[in-house]
């Protein structure tokens, strides 16, 4: 674009120079499409120089608003022709910075599995294409990076190519080949047979899994999607699938990866009825990582060359931590409540033992605290209160440091209730406490609410267990009301439950039957008998 009979210009001035040009040919009409802006950026723009034209981009944009801003009509007419010209060049100049980061990406990608040893190139690979990292592999450079990696080794003078990679590039092509596959058929059950999309139900309503079945034709994810349509073990249909190795491994990534964030995307976007949509979407984000958890223990029975078999397995957890770490970022994070109880028994169980180990060597973040906070709910869903405690303890501490203070609440709650249930009130009282002063400092209102629920419930098992005169009861009730106002202004069923069995104890004991009964009715089955029990005693 420069005059070589001119000295030769600075930089700044040959990007005003192609910016004031591209402005020109648009005023005059010999700009076809947005496409030849693209070009004239791809092939006037040198690398490295990207800060440099944004700022001049920016000085023409100014300029032109003031000329907008102050001149006359006539002046204004054109400043705003000019200005709608460098809109479309700023437009061009994002998406040209997209692709251009998208192929630094590859680049940088590919150069770190090249260098990497054979033993680290799967982990690598998928610290590439986790969805947490900021400037990664996403899913449309996924086919560039094959093939940058089948060109690295095409042309490599070793003797012996790097297995992996090539087992990498090719995993990489079958998975994109099942997601064409079926991507036309990601929520078109839910039309169909409107249902959960998690583990539990019967056969019939276990959402897109047949269908899904039915459309794929690569033989591992086909056998793995008839299987939990059918109630089967995912374990068995891995071991027994024959011989599996990385190329299959990263095909399963790349497919659950573009089925799980293809049905969030669909549920976040349902207004008619959101709730729903956000039941679905924790559904979602829980049942792709314990179908991870699943995939390891196949793996480990499976027929696996020896090398192989650690990194498959390591690889399932590195998977299903990024789910959740992903999932933990949601601002329906389910701090409160037993979604993962939603799960059999068998399949919780596997999914927690499979997280406990792995997790003690992943650093203390925000995620972790909340990722704990979820396994110690589910270890106190199965009964399992000393295990739950260290958990919830562990993220408690996490919390904390990371000022995730609404985590650091929920933590508190769930061991005051923890410690009520092993009727160790002291303690349940004093948890419950910090967690009530700590919510209404924060203004977390589903905290309060919960705290308020454990304090009272703790102080009236707490006053019955030392048999204290009815005063002490009259504290608790007005706990529990608050408790109970709160949690159905916020739908915590949960909550209400509890508030309305204390409620009936606190009455049972102060001995008024007729305002037990009102509440103990509206209370769960089980500790409304709990209450009568304690009246009849």
């Amino acid at each position: 674009m420069s005059d070589s009979s001119t000295p030769t210009p600075s930089e700044r001035d040959r990007h005003l120079h192609l910016i004031d040009h591209i402005v020109q040919i648009t005023l005059k009409g010999q700009l076809r499409s947005k496409e030849q802006i693209y070009q004239l950026l791809v092939q006037d723009v040198p690398a490295g120089s990207g800060e440099m034209f944004e700022r001049c981009l920016q000085s023409r944009l100014d300029e032109t608003q003031v000329q907008l801003d102050q001149g006359d009509e006539l002046k204004q007419a054109k400043a705003s022709r000019i200005l709608r010209a460098l809109q479309a060049i700023q437009g061009e100049w994002e998406r040209y910075q997209k692709v251009q980061g998208g192929n630094q990406a590859v680049t940088a990608a590919t150069q770190a599995l090249m260098a990497a040893d054979a033993g680290e190139r799967l982990s690598i690979w998928l610290d590439w294409v986790d969805p947490n990292r900021p400037q990664g592999i996403t899913f449309d450079r996924l086919k560039g990076l094959a093939q940058s990696l089948v060109a690295q080794t095409s042309s490599t003078a070793e003797t012996e190519l790097p297995a992996d990679v090539q087992q990498i590039a090719v995993g990489i092509r079958n998975g994109l080949k099942a997601v064409q596959e079926l991507e036309p058929y990601l929520i078109q059950w839910v039309y169909e047979v409107p249902s959960s999309i998690g583990f539990e139900g019967t056969p019939s309503q276990w959402g897109p899994w047949k269908l899904w079945a039915r459309q794929v034709n690569q033989a591992l994810p086909r056998g793995i999607f008839a299987a939990i349509a059918e109630g089967r073990s995912i374990v068995d249909v891995v071991a027994h699938q024959g011989t599996i190795g990385i190329e299959e491994f990263v095909e399963l990534v790349i497919l659950f990866q573009y089925l799980q964030r293809g049905l969030i995307t669909w549920f976040e976007k349902q207004p008619y009825d959101s709730k729903w949509g956000t039941k679905q979407s924790v559904a979602t984000f829980l049942t792709f990582a314990v179908l991870w958890s699943q995939l390891s223990i196949g793996f480990e029975q499976a027929s696996v060359q020896a090398d192989d078999r650690p990194r498959l397995i390591q690889g399932c957890f590195h998977v299903m931590l990024q789910i959740l770490r992903q999932f933990s970022q949601q601002s329906y994070f389910p701090l409160y409540g037993g979604v993962f109880a939603l799960l059999s028994g068998n399949y919780l169980q596997d999914a927690l033992s499979y997280l406990d180990a792995p997790l003690r060597q992943v650093p203390g973040t925000q995620e972790k605290s909340r990722i704990l906070t979820l396994i110690g709910y589910s270890h106190r869903a199965l009964g399992q209160y000393d295990r739950a405690i260290a958990f919830h303890q562990q993220a408690l501490e996490i919390a904390q440091t990371a000022e995730d203070q609404v985590c650091e609440v929920a933590n508190l709650n769930h061991l005051s209730r923890i410690y009520a249930t092993q009727k160790n009130y002291e303690a349940a009282i004093r948890h419950s406490q910090r967690a009530l002063v700590l919510s209404r400092q924060s203004g977390d209102r589903q905290g309060e609410a919960n705290a308020l629920t454990n304090l009272g419930y703790s102080e009236v098992l707490s006053a019955r267990q030392l048999d204290r005169p009815e005063p002490d009861y009259e504290m608790s009730i007005h706990y529990l009301q608050q408790g109970l106002n709160l949690a159905e202004r916020l739908g915590d069923r949960q909550s209400q439950s509890l508030c309305y069995n204390s409620l009936g104890i606190a009455y049972v004991l102060l001995e008024q039957p007729q305002e037990a009964i009102r509440y103990l009715e509206q209370g769960p089955r089980r500790l409304s008998f709990q209450a009568m029990s304690i009246f009849r005693g």
